[in-house]
């Protein structure tokens, strides 16, 4: 058997593939950023193909920097950034439009007109979603009515619709030459139009954006060992890759993120740290329905198993937030600058941050807020606003957890911890602090890519059971809080009165 298993790891702002041994280990990676197209306020997008270009060159590049080809790896998994949407023709590979990404927010019209009416209250139930910006219905929509021809294509059939996951693995199986039209049941489950329950496409939610059955792509388990098929030889050069390779999984990255953490166990819940920030609650077999702001969606299907599903907060706005600071301000040179000036101050001087670029999402799920900063006097620098900014990262995950207490009941003992942002460590001590609990943050930080690379073994017997990727889990380093109670309150009333002056903006 190939002693390797990899992952092409589609994410907001780059794509990369990583390589992994037996235990868990990294042990080839290459990762390339693409372009943020920001065509207007609001609006933002990427290019397909180049995305595509990139997945290509990682894939190779991470092959020959580790010096192995395509038969060592026994099977590859993909994972993706989740809720944007892509167009292309079927019969040529063209997309009709820029990838609108999950972040954009042209689509608060078509949200807004469907939470009007009795449409939003069967949108939450089937598909566990409120109608919102962020998820891929109303995109689709979007792109039907304003990409010209566009519609009549998709009604032939001639024009296919997916997700990052489901336009990587069309190409990688040979695009216009075959290429399977795919996705799973994670990235499925955050369009608005598949019913939680059924696993499918839903008549009722399709007719509510007005999409065309026939551009839809098949929705398959996340780990299947005959599903995805294998990539064509010749994508990115026999030179490079050596033959193909055997596709097994798929699953949005989140999930994926959820699996690398291995929280197979209902109750286990886990944080990323990415763009925006991602918690998952593992609910079991049943789906369990939000009162509280959150998102039902499914956390994983094996093959031959029922779907797990969770509870989700989603933030939309975190490690962006720094990249703001240092693209837009100037205050950090580097994401890596943001702790050393931070560190400079014992607190934040009483400013608050609360990035509602993209309104607010989880648990407040309002499209009308935008961002804003606020307490500010002469004292303040730009150190203060540095802290307030990896604060704003850690109080936005304050209200997902309790959010997920008020709906489960369950109560958060240690939170798992995964993505770039964990690598500061007073952003995480932060966190443990407001929090009240420990943060863990395992030996391999990069659990989306593992994830997916998990999916991908389990399905083709690389790893025999959930329970052999528990041993490969270890802990790397842990954050215990050191604020009082009274501390913790204060900082908490102050962010709510901060978050309450960012609504009704727009």
């Amino acid at each position: 058997m190939a002693d390797f298993v990899g992952a092409v790891d589609q994410g907001t702002t780059s794509t990369r593939f990583m390589i992994f041994d037996h235990v868990g280990r990294e042990v080839g990676k290459h990762q390339l950023e693409h372009e943020q197209i920001l065509p207007r306020a609001g609006w933002v997008e990427h290019n397909p193909l180049e995305i595509w270009d990139r997945t290509q060159t990682a894939i190779g590049s991470a092959l020959t920097s580790a010096g192995l080809t395509a038969s060592d790896l026994a099977a590859i998994g993909v994972t993706n950034q989740r809720e944007t949407t892509l167009v292309w023709d079927r019969h040529t590979g063209r997309p009709w439009y820029n990838a609108i990404v999950w972040q954009d927010t042209r689509t608060a019209a078509i949200a807004s007109a469907l939470d009007a009416d009795e449409r939003g209250e069967v949108i939450r139930e089937r598909a566990g979603l409120p109608p919102a910006t962020y998820f891929s219905g109303g995109k689709l929509q979007w792109l039907l009515e304003h990409v010209d021809g566009l519609r009549a294509a998709a009604e032939r059939g001639d024009a296919l619709f997916g997700t990052p996951d489901t336009w990587v693995i069309w190409n990688l199986t040979g695009g216009p030459a075959g290429g399977r039209h795919v996705t799973d049941v994670t990235n499925a489950s955050r369009t608005m139009l598949m019913d939680l329950r059924t696993l499918d496409w839903d008549d009722q939610l399709l007719g509510f954006f007005g999409v065309p059955k026939a551009m839809l792509p098949q929705i398959l388990p996340s780990s299947h060992p005959d599903a995805y098929a294998a990539t064509a030889a010749s994508v990115g050069g026999s030179a490079s890759w050596g033959g193909s390779i055997r596709i097994a999984g798929d699953l949005g990255d989140q999930q994926a993120a959820t699996v690398g953490q291995v929280c197979f166990a209902p109750g286990e819940a886990k944080n990323t740290y990415g763009t925006g920030n991602f918690m998952l609650l593992n609910t079991g077999t049943e789906p369990i329905r939000s009162k509280a702001g959150l998102l039902t969606t499914v956390a994983y299907q094996l093959a031959g198993e029922p779907a797990a599903y969770a509870l989700e907060g989603s933030i939309a706005v975190t490690g962006s937030a720094v990249q703001w600071l240092r693209d837009q301000l100037g205050i950090i040179s580097g994401a890596a600058d943001i702790e050393r000036l931070a560190a400079a101050v014992p607190d934040n001087g009483g400013v608050y941050f609360v990035p509602a670029f993209s309104g607010l999402f989880a648990p407040y799920w309002r499209s009308d807020a935008r961002g804003a900063i606020v307490g500010l006097s002469r004292f303040n620098t730009n150190a203060h606003l540095a802290r307030a900014t990896l604060e704003a990262i850690c109080y936005q995950s304050k209200d997902v957890v309790d959010a997920m207490f008020a709906d489960s009941g369950v109560r958060l003992d240690t939170l798992k911890v995964d993505g770039g942002v964990t690598a500061n460590a007073l952003c995480m001590q932060i966190q443990a602090d407001i929090l009240g609990v420990d943060v863990v943050k395992p030996v391999v930080a990069e659990t989306t890519a593992l994830g997916a690379a998990y999916a991908a073994g389990l399905a083709v017997g690389f790893w025999g059971s959930t329970d052999e990727l528990r041993t490969n889990w270890q802990e790397d380093r842990r954050w215990s809080p050191h604020w009082t109670d009274a501390q913790r309150t204060s900082g908490y009333a102050a962010w709510h009165k901060a978050v309450s002056r960012t609504l009704d903006w727009v």
